[in-house]
Order: C-alpha cells, then sequence, then structure tokens
C-alpha cells in the first residue's frame, strides 16, 4: 500500500483546527463552573443543554449550504462566525452577553464541521480516508487531553486574555482559509444559484429525501445508543467511581505509598482514556484497516458495552484501569470508521449534508445518555450497568441490520 500523499488544504487545516482545538479544550470544560458562579447552577445546567441543539441545526444547514454554495465559503463563514465571537466573549461585561456569544461559537463551529468532514471525502481516496480521519481525530483529541490541563490554570486566572488568543487564532485562520484553501466540491453539471427561501425549500425537500434513506437511519439510530454507552466514562461511571470505590493502597514500597480515594481513581480513568485515544487511534486504523466497516462497529459495540458493565463488578484500582483500556478501544476503533461510512454512503452532491445530520447521533446520544444517572436514584449500580450494556447490544444489532440493507463489496 503506497503512503498517502497529503494535499496542502488538508495540511493547512490539520494544522489551523489543531491548534484551535488546544484552546477550545482550555475553556469549554469550564464554562459550566463559569456560568453556575455567575447565574447559579439550576440555570447553568439548563443552559447548556441549548448548545447541542443549536450545533444540530447549524450542522444540517451548513452541509446543505455547503453542497450548494461550496465547501470554502462555509468554512469562511464559520470560521469567521467564530472569531467574532469570541472577540465579544473577551469584550463582555454580562453574562448574557456571555452566553449570546457562547451560542455563536457554538452556530460557526456546527457551520464549520460538515464543509471540513466533505473536503477531506473529497480530497481522499476511500482506501486512505480511514487513515486520514483518524489522523484528524488523534490531534483532537491531543488538545483534548492538554487543553484542560493548561486551562485549568489559563481560563480563571487569565480568561481575557485566551479568549482573545482563540479570537486572533480564528481570525488568522479564517485569512489562510480565504488565501490557502482551494475549493473541493465536486462539480455537478446541474447546480443551480438559489435564492435564501429556494435555499431553504431545498433544505426541507433534501432532507425528506435524506430521511427515507433506511441504511443511513439505521446508521444514525444504531450510532445514538452507541454514543449512550460510549459517553458513561463522563456520566454514571464518574458517579460510580466517586461514591463506590474506596480508598486504597495502589502501590507501596520502603518509605513511600500511593493511596487514592474515588476521585483520583476517576482522574487516572479520564487520564488513561485520553491518553489511550491520542496513541492508539493511527496504529489501530491501520491495524483494521482491512476489516470491513460492519465488523469494526460490531468489534466496538462488544469492548464498550462489556467494558463498562464489567465495571460495576470491581472496585479495585489495577481492574478499573484494565476495563478504561477496554472501552476506550471500543471508542478507539470506532471514530474513524463513523466518517468513512457517511463517505462511502453518501451521494457525491450531497455528501456535506449527510455529514452534517451524521452528527444527530452524538446530539440525540448526549440527551440521552444522562438518564443513567437519573435512573440511578432509584435502581442499584448492576442493573443501570445492565442497561449501558444493552444500549450497545442494541446498537450492535442495529448495525447489522444496516448491514443486510447496505452489504458491504
Amino acid at each position: 500500500m503506497t503512503k498517502y500523499h497529503w494535499d496542502r488544504n488538508l495540511k493547512i487545516r490539520l494544522i489551523g483546527e489543531t491548534l484551535f482545538n488546544l484552546l477550545y479544550w482550555m475553556y469549554f470544560p469550564f464554562l459550566a463552573l463559569y456560568f453556575s458562579q455567575a447565574i447559579g447552577l439550576s440555570w447553568a445546567g439548563l443552559m447548556m443543554m441549548v448548545p447541542p441543539l443549536i450545533s444540530l441545526i447549524g450542522n444540517i444547514i451548513g452541509g446543505n449550504i455547503a453542497d450548494t454554495a461550496g465547501r470554502r465559503p462555509v468554512m469562511l463563514i464559520g470560521a469567521s462566525v467564530q472569531a467574532c465571537m469570541f472577540a465579544l466573549f473577551a469584550l463582555s461585561s454580562s453574562s448574557l452577553l456571555d452566553y449570546i456569544a457562547f451560542l455563536g461559537i457554538s452556530i460557526g463551529g456546527a457551520l464549520y464541521k460538515p464543509a471540513s468532514d466533505a473536503m477531506v471525502a473529497d480530497l481522499v481516496e476511500e482506501n486512505h480516508r480511514k487513515e486520514v480521519f483518524a489522523t484528524f481525530i488523534t490531534f483532537k483529541n491531543i488538545g483534548a487531553v492538554l487543553g484542560p490541563i493548561m486551562g485549568a490554570i489559563l481560563f480563571f486566572e487569565y480568561r481575557i486574555w485566551l479568549l482573545w488568543s482563540c479570537a486572533v487564532v480564528l481570525f488568522l485562520y479564517t485569512v489562510v482559509i480565504f488565501i490557502a484553501i482551494e475549493e473541493t466540491m465536486p462539480q455537478i453539471t446541474n447546480r443551480q444559484r438559489t435564492s435564501l427561501l429556494q435555499l431553504f425549500i431545498k433544505q426541507l425537500a433534501d432532507m425528506k429525501v435524506i430521511m427515507k434513506d433506511r441504511a443511513f437511519m439505521y446508521y444514525i439510530l444504531a450510532g445514538i445508543f452507541s454514543v449512550v454507552a460510549i459517553m458513561q466514562l463522563d456520566l454514571y461511571l464518574a458517579v460510580y467511581v466517586t461514591e463506590h470505590v474506596p480508598s486504597q493502597t495502589i502501590w507501596q514500597g520502603r518509605d513511600w505509598l500511593i493511596e487514592l480515594g474515588g476521585a483520583e481513581v476517576l482522574g487516572w480513568m479520564l487520564g488513561l482514556n485520553g491518553v489511550l485515544f491520542v496513541l492508539f487511534i493511527l496504529p489501530v486504523t491501520k491495524w483494521l484497516k482491512k476489516w470491513t466497516d460492519q465488523r469494526v462497529f460490531i468489534l466496538s459495540c462488544l469492548l464498550a458495552g462489556f467494558g463498562m458493565f464489567a465495571v460495576g463488578f470491581t472496585t479495585n484500582f489495577w481492574l478499573l484501569c484494565l476495563l478504561t483500556v477496554v472501552f476506550t478501544f471500543g471508542e478507539v476503533v470506532r471514530a474513524p470508521v463513523l466518517y468513512h461510512f457517511v463517505s462511502r454512503h453518501a451521494p457525491e452532491q450531497a455528501r456535506a449534508q449527510y455529514m452534517g445530520l451524521a452528527n444527530m447521533q452524538f446530539t440525540i446520544g448526549r440527551i440521552l445518555a444522562p438518564i443513567t444517572v437519573f435512573l440511578s436514584t432509584w435502581l442499584s449500580s448492576i442493573p443501570i450497568f445492565s442497561l449501558i450494556l444493552c444500549s450497545a447490544l442494541i446498537s450492535m444489532v442495529l448495525y447489522l441490520k444496516l448491514f443486510k440493507i447496505e452489504p458491504e463489496v
């Protein structure tokens, strides 16, 4: 297999998006705390539910425009909106204005993403797409690992400077997109310019057609149940570990010992999850390159489901770390294949729309996933972990149905 030669568009985007993701993870994990201190915990919780819904709408609209006007204009709009909103956030002296700016950042990012994903599919041959998507995910997760560590200091001590840094980086990135990024949208001969009203009507018609795509709907449904299981590390697993895992000695020498309580054990599990994702997503993608998408999805469901389920039977630190490895690999093997499947399944003229709608699985999954925490008020840990396993197995069954409709060649 020949080594893939990266297009200039992809190199520029990899650098720009990596730098922005690092800055993003310096502020995003602390926004809920920031707003709760400013307006109260209850209001902050409600407010943080809105951005995922706005992102879903932005993804759909951004995908449609990217398939009509091109990838480059939508990326320019998305990046420039984010730059302006970060500047507004930095200048704001009002909690309401802060929140409006945060919503604006979410909208800009949602518009940008489908065009960005579609550009990868436009430029990369199918046999190299998994590897390229895996590279983007790797660099994105480097930011997710390092960003919160740096942001824990910078967000509270130098928040204004951090926000201005984000604004400047995105402004410079917008300029680079304008100067150096070339359009990659496939040339469709019957594509015509449309007014905003016509674009809206076309949007509704296109969505109706896509929603009738049975294979794609199975893909979305399977993804929702898979996301519900995978997201539990930040939800019920966090509750279980902090409440049920006792303080324990994990290492003892002659003159010193390491003792961890539940909160510290959770921190180690989260850190291990992030490090494994960054270090192994590219190697795993190469190892499983010859696997079909179906086999990878099934493996992902089994690792994530049974890895999470087994957590409910132990409070031992080392076994929890081992199980973290198991369910993390369930997430790792799945990540690059998600976009590879959509890029292969979607019609060329509607690729960005499919990419945008594919994000429904994450939005709906994030809305449904906290139900485990809600149910834990009445149910013990084993029934909750059983529900998580059931969610993963339902996802597996739906993936099997998907590939009966659309067999892989």
